[in-house]
């Protein structure tokens, strides 16, 4: 704190305020008044990016408890400002010279929650666009201290074509002033408020029939307000909801969410929802095709059978009609949860038309913590068409599907009972692609299984000490294993006195899968004809 001249308090508890100078600076103001020990009025600011320099006591004395210990501080009111109108940020932006970093933020979320840039002003046509903002369609305002629609009629006035809107990071906390901006803005019909911390009372929202899309991101809503929400919201298709700590859907009169009859992507990635139970809730929305839960703490996931949904569902008295869970559910993103048990997976089959799915980051998913390589993934899940990202083609499905039969058919033990309960798909897969069992053959050496074949293998050198050189094509046995591939490869290559590591290159999928069990052999992980195996140096 450094001492100042005594300036007129202007601000009140709960304002939000931003640094003068500094629109990014953002904060709510938890005190005015005195402050023992220095003279004049002081402001006590509560940080958004927990940048302060106390918990709101000084000297031994609170006058305000902020969200952390160094999150608050005490600052003249001269020093901070209350924000600029909506159409006032439209001109600074449209009318004035803009920054690259300025025009790089200058987006709103579109479907998939992907970036899509605004219309901006050409700077070659500044001074033809001086009278003209009436001609944009697409404005982003983002971290410019907007904190008021301003004088109602002047937005429609000004910008009566604007269909999207982006007012990511301001000072806009009452929703009513949402209202106002729309009532204004006739044919708006996406609106980003991420980074505005909205009031938890909902009075004087009103019906905002021409918003399609809705990005809510780290406003600090509830569901309970997103239920009353969607009274206002008849016509709304996306709704993003990320970073809101939401961990519990509560519909307003049911089991399962009614209404939304239009939603087709609901965004609730970077919450925090444990139970899958939360997420059946949401089974009901008929007309949603994408659901995004990636950065949860998920553990698990189900389909719910019919007696399990009447079960749900008895007790409550609804006017709408059941109808089958995620029916229309075409993409399920479920990366970065702790999803543990291959019955997670296996259970995606059961969901009518998903298609698109995402499991990366999920222990179930990753080799290196025990987890199934894509190969495995692809041949469980009979619909899928995109994981994690990339396409699966029907090369790789056929060949994924050949290698974890194989797989199977390796390490087949226990009954036929137990390999259904473990295998779900292992008959099926064995019979479509003609696999037929191994026969015993009996040699010199006694019972001995028949060999399965060669494999072709490319053998490609990746390491950076160990020169160019060019790909081999390799004969293996199914029965070599990784130790015995990785001194075949010392002679191929004729490498000496270098420690290798081997990776498998997988089709579709970003990185390698390691190789790093010395005794498991081709066959034992999934490997099969004409695969690629790179061979790297320890580090």
């Amino acid at each position: 704190m450094q001492e100042s001249s005594e300036s007129k308090p202007d601000f009140r508890i709960g304002q939000r305020v931003h640094s003068s100078g500094d629109p990014r600076r953002i904060g709510t103001v938890r005190y005015v008044g005195p402050v023992q020990g220095y003279s004049g009025t002081w402001v006590g600011v509560d940080w958004d990016n927990g940048e302060g320099k106390h918990d709101g006591t000084i000297n031994g004395v609170q006058y305000f408890q902020a969200r952390s210990e160094r999150s608050g501080s005490f600052v003249r009111s001269q020093n901070l400002s209350s924000g600029i109108s909506l159409l006032q940020a439209l001109q600074l932006r449209y009318r004035g010279d803009t920054t690259k970093e300025e025009e790089d933020e200058m987006y709103v979320l579109s479907a998939s929650n992907k970036r899509v840039n605004v219309q901006l002003v050409g700077k070659d046509k500044i001074q033809d666009k001086l009278s003209r903002l009436e001609e944009l369609t697409s404005a982003s305002v983002s971290y410019l201290g907007v904190s008021s629609p301003g004088v109602p009629c002047d937005i429609g006035t000004n910008v009566p074509n604007l269909r999207e809107l982006d007012l990511t990071g301001n000072l806009i906390s009452e929703w009513k002033d949402v209202s106002t901006i729309c009532e204004q803005l006739a044919d708006l019909f996406a609106l980003n408020l991420s980074y505005n911390l909205m009031a938890h009372d909902m009075v004087g929202l009103a019906h905002l029939k021409c918003i399609r899309i809705l990005v809510l991101n780290n406003i600090g809503i509830n569901w309970t307000q997103v239920e009353i929400i969607k009274q206002s919201l008849p016509e709304i298709e996306e709704l993003h909801l990320m970073g809101n700590k939401i961990s519990t859907i509560e519909p307003a009169s049911s089991f399962a969410v009614q209404g939304f009859d239009y939603l087709r992507l609901l965004n609730l990635e970077d919450n925090c929802i444990v139970d899958w139970n939360e997420i059946l809730k949401l089974s009901q929305l008929r007309s949603l095709e994408q659901l995004h839960l990636s950065n949860n703490s998920l553990i698990r996931v189900f389909y719910p059978d019919d007696g399990m949904m009447h079960e749900l569902l008895n007790g409550y008295d609804s006017c709408e009609e059941s109808h089958k869970p995620f029916q229309n559910l075409r993409c399920l993103l479920l990366g970065g949860n702790n999803i543990e048990d291959l019955a997670s997976i296996d259970s995606l089959n059961s969901f009518p038309q998903l298609v698109d799915i995402r499991l990366s980051e999920n222990p179930v998913a990753d080799p290196g913590q025990g987890g199934i390589p894509r190969f495995v993934l692809v041949a469980r899940l009979a619909k899928v068409e995109m994981l994690n990202g990339s396409e699966v083609s029907s090369r790789e499905r056929k060949e994924s599907e050949i290698r974890y039969v194989r797989l199977v058919m390796s390490k087949m033990q226990g009954n036929s009972k137990e390999l259904q309960w473990l295998h779900p798909r292992f008959a099926e897969l064995k019979v479509f692609h003609g696999i037929e069992d191994e026969k015993p053959l009996v040699g010199a050496a006694g019972p001995q299984k028949m060999a399965s074949g060669l494999l072709s293998i490319t053998l490609k050198c990746v390491g950076a000490s160990i020169g160019e050189k060019p790909s081999l094509m390799k004969k293996l046995p199914g029965a070599t294993t990784v130790g015995k591939l990785k001194i075949l490869c010392e002679s191929f290559f004729k490498l000496k006195s270098i420690k290798l590591k081997l990776f498998l290159q997988e089709e579709g999928s970003p990185l390698p899968m390691l190789l790093d069990d010395e005794m498991a052999t081709l066959t034992d992980l999934g490997i099969g004809n004409e695969s690629t195996i790179l061979v790297d140096e320890e580090s």
